[in-house]
């Protein structure tokens, strides 16, 4: 399985939107995404992960690496997790202490942005 990634921006926030699995396969191109976003000066993101079916270590690994360009750069990373068997493997990580994590879209980007 492949992993797709686009995003769009609301109201001045990227929301990335990922769809399929992120494992050691797909991960790198996830990465290369995020990376260029961040790279172009997009550092409020909103990683959509409703659509995503499974993830491994390495995409756990790819989003922290995220998270720590991100908050470098002042900027602020939210995930959106509506799956209770994606949500078990970031609480079993402890990650849950890490990330913001919403429920929806609609829910991250009633946050402010980041000026």
């Amino acid at each position: 399985m492949d992993v797709s990634v686009s995003s769009r921006t609301v109201e001045g926030r990227t929301v990335v939107d990922v769809t399929g699995e992120i494992d050691v396969y797909t991960a790198p191109t996830l990465r290369e995404r995020l990376t260029s976003l961040v790279d172009a000066g997009h550092v409020d993101l909103v990683v959509n992960l409703t659509e995503v079916r499974f993830m491994d270590s390495t995409g756990l690994g790819l989003l922290v690496g995220v998270l720590k360009r991100v908050r470098g750069a002042d900027g602020r990373l939210q995930l959106v997790i509506d799956s209770e068997r994606l949500l078990k493997v970031f609480r079993i990580t402890a990650l849950t202490q890490v990330f913001t994590i919403v429920e929806t879209v609609d829910e991250a980007l009633a946050g402010q942005p980041v000026d």
